[in-house]
């Protein structure tokens, strides 16, 4: 009970302050529009992901624990970035913003727009994912806050990037479909089930949690590193396989897929444009 009752287990801190200034804004450029409440209610899930992750003692406990540090991991980049992806969030959140500050979402765009296609997109998640977890920079994410907090923006922003490559958040446009959609998202495990194996077949702790004097429960780092071994493994990979599976059930009934790419298509037509600049970078 101790956990849910001391304050310090509680850490709200910028993130979630960001995570409600998104939800403010998203909510403020829905008004007054009629909008898909599915795609409203999975950016909302994605926002609560995050404070799940950052703001409650998932986040007090990721320095003494590493197996809850890797299902911080897994809420930050397995289940948020999908889920905001699906609440096709840019035209929402730019709506309120003065001209200015949507030219300059323009530009951030027209620049990430390589990153969000498959291939870049997947080395850049694959490449995120495998050089945080070198114990070098694993450690020192034990030792600095602003560190930490690198991390995890890293790992929300790869992603997004990935997810939008695969599901497409206009003005970043999903450019692939059928089976090299599957083949992506299962290309996307592997990183995981490596880290997985690698942390589960150790023979020794392979980061600073070992030299901790007092571990929560008596559990030993040992134990522990096999225990996030299988957070990476199975929790993991769930976002994947269902992504996978629906992926390739919309390619082999293709009349689904193309009712569901008309309705999209309509959605987007019917989306509010704020800002001819966004126009541009959506063309």
């Amino acid at each position: 009970m101790g956990v849910f009752t001391n304050a310090s287990d509680w850490p709200l801190g910028a993130p979630f302050v960001v995570c409600v200034l998104l939800a403010l804004l998203y909510a403020q450029g829905g008004r007054g529009r009629t909008h898909d409440q599915r795609r409203a209610a999975a950016f909302y899930g994605g926002v609560a992901a995050i404070m799940l992750a950052l703001d409650t003692p998932i986040d007090a406990y990721a320095d003494k624990l590493f197996c809850d540090h890797m299902f911080q991991h897994v809420l930050l980049l397995t289940v948020a970035p999908p889920l905001l992806v699906l609440g096709r969030p840019w035209p929402r959140l730019w709506q309120p913003l003065p001209v200015a500050a949507r030219r300059a979402g323009a530009r951030f765009f027209a620049a990430a727009s390589f990153l969000a296609r498959p291939t870049p997109a997947l080395v850049l998640l694959a490449g995120t994912m495998g050089a945080w977890h070198v114990p070098a920079l694993y450690d020192a994410t034990l030792r600095s806050n602003l560190v930490h907090q690198a991390e995890h923006l890293s790992f929300v922003v790869a992603g997004i990037l990935f997810w939008a490559a695969i599901l497409g958040a206009p003005p970043l446009r999903a450019r692939i479909s059928g089976a090299r959609r599957t083949l992506y998202l299962v290309l996307a495990m592997i990183p995981g089930w490596v880290l997985a194996i690698v942390l589960a077949y150790a023979r020794t702790p392979l980061y600073a949690y070992s030299t901790l004097s007092h571990r929560p429960w008596g559990i030993s780092a040992l134990a522990d590193q096999q225990l996030a071994a299988g957070v990476m493994w199975v929790p993991g990979s769930i976002a994947y396989v269902a992504a996978a599976c629906w992926s390739l059930y919309s390619w082999l009934e293709p009349e689904g897929s193309r009712q569901r790419d008309r309705s999209a298509s309509k959605e987007r037509r019917s989306a509010p444009c704020p800002s001819p600049v966004i126009s541009r970078v959506e063309s």
